[in-house]
């Protein structure tokens, strides 16, 4: 199974390979990637560069281009293909329906992997995309369940890729109108949940506030650990229930690793590492840790388990830097279909 690494920046990939990663997913500095926050990204001139590291190494370059397109403003995500097909990246991870007939039809040699944002769940969806754009890959939303990707994987008709650590969306994935909702800017085509410009913190006594365009979100201890601040994780007041909670998420991260047999099992093709906007050295740790789990598992695929219990540096690495310090198998887990 292939590790498939964020890379929010040249530091991110260079860890990222150091660390073991097979391939790495990076976009350009503006909304045609769903992380378009400032400081972040890369510009066509380092992404040349991060191509010709990966060739150096035996690495892998995906482009994320998992916006959908604006109306009126749709050469900037064509200029952004026509990039990946002359620096000949290894494939091009994309939603938008005209965007992937636009790669398709002039670029018939650019791989083109289904992204998460087009929240393909079924095999009818998954041959549409195969048969009207020759995708190669899929990636599966995070409201699958295991039984369900399991079952998927005997019959997909292209490869498919699953999170497999990293922040949740508990949203139909491509889309979350929350943020659209509180800041009148969607990730789905603004790129970023929770655009920074909107983020305030501030302290009030012994309380830290945590505001999302003027509008209160979340009210904590100084000692808590918080994650970004995003609408689906904020804690709210209803009418039954005076006390603020969360009431839709909590901040914690998914982690997979207990999965990875099952998921080997499955035929599933990469695992991907959530977190473009997070830190080299988070992207180093994190890495490193899934590195050595799968190599584990290939190596003595029956011995795993005892593996995994006696690893516990493991879990507690990634524990460490899981939002709230906390992670779940979210949907994988469910039993409800």
């Amino acid at each position: 199974m292939e590790l498939l690494c964020p890379a929010g920046n040249l530091a991110s990939l260079k860890a990222a390979f150091n660390a073991g990663a097979d391939a790495v997913y990076l976009g350009l500095k503006d909304d045609t990637n769903a992380r378009s926050f400032a400081g972040l990204n890369f510009s066509p001139a380092q992404i040349k560069k991060a191509s010709e590291l990966a060739r150096q190494q035996n690495r892998k370059v995906f482009l994320t281009l998992n916006t959908f397109a604006k109306p009126g403003h749709e050469s900037r995500w064509q200029q952004a293909i026509d990039l990946a097909a002359d620096l000949n990246l290894d494939a091009v991870i994309c939603a938008d329906i005209s965007l992937l007939d636009y790669a398709n039809t002039r670029y018939p040699g650019l791989p083109l992997h289904l992204s998460v944002q087009a929240s393909a769940t079924n095999l009818q969806a998954l041959n549409f995309y195969k048969t009207q754009f020759n995708i190669e890959r899929a990636v599966l939303p995070r409201v699958l369940s295991i039984k369900q990707v399991r079952d998927l994987a005997k019959v997909s008709p292209v490869d498919l890729e699953v999170f497999a650590f990293g922040s949740l969306c508990i949203m139909a994935e491509g889309r979350c109108q929350l943020s659209s909702y509180v800041t009148g800017e969607s990730p789905n085509t603004g790129g970023s949940c929770s655009p920074a410009k909107h983020v305030r913190w501030h302290d009030e006594g012994s309380d830290k506030l945590t505001r999302l365009n003027e509008v209160l979100i979340d009210r904590s201890s100084q000692q808590e650990q918080l994650g970004y601040p995003v609408v689906c994780k904020g804690r709210y007041q209803t009418d039954s229930q005076m006390k603020a909670d969360y009431m839709l998420e909590s901040p914690t991260s998914l982690n997979t690793m207990s999965l990875i047999p099952q998921l080997a099992k499955a035929g599933i093709r990469s695992l991907k590492i959530e977190g473009r906007q997070r830190s080299p050295a988070y992207v180093t740790q994190v890495t490193q840790v899934w590195r050595q789990a799968i190599d584990s598992y290939m190596q003595s695929p029956e011995l795993f388990e005892q593996q995994l219990a006696s690893q516990t540096h493991w879990h507690s690495a990634l524990d460490k830097v899981s939002e709230g310090q906390v992670t779940t198998l979210g949907a994988y887990e469910r039993q409800w279909q």
